[in-house]
């Protein structure tokens, strides 16, 4: 059974740093891409970076082209995104995501595989 647990969220002011982290278990890590999404209150999910189980491809979405890299260990099967310049418009859940392929998608449908979410707030 696949499992994705977020860690790393939490309150920051604006201009501020945070990196989190998601351990995957279950399944084999390094044969599918994985994503990072977020959701605000009253939102859809949105896609926030997704990475082929390479890393050779990398994809942001443009709210967070510059400032957000997402990196991943297929050693220690982790996932993980570096977050700068936070802004108080990147207020929101995190969650990691698993996708079913080996390519990057970066709408929901594509991963099946979700973490629990961790809450990232940044104050202005």
């Amino acid at each position: 059974q696949v499992q994705l647990v977020e860690s790393g969220g939490g309150l920051v002011q604006a201009g501020g740093s945070l990196r989190l982290s998601c351990a995957a278990s279950g399944g084999t890590f390094n044969i599918y891409a994985m994503g990072w999404f977020r959701q605000a209150p009253g939102k859809g999910r949105e896609f926030v970076a997704g990475i082929s189980r390479s890393g050779t491809n990398i994809y942001y979405s443009d709210s967070v082209k510059g400032r957000f890299t997402i990196s991943r260990d297929n050693v220690k099967n982790t996932l993980s995104l570096q977050m700068n310049s936070l802004k108080p418009e990147d207020t929101a859940v995190y969650y990691c995501a698993r996708s079913a392929r080996t390519i990057v998608g970066v709408t929901p449908s594509d991963y099946p595989y979700w973490g629990q979410g961790t809450q990232v707030t940044v104050s202005s």
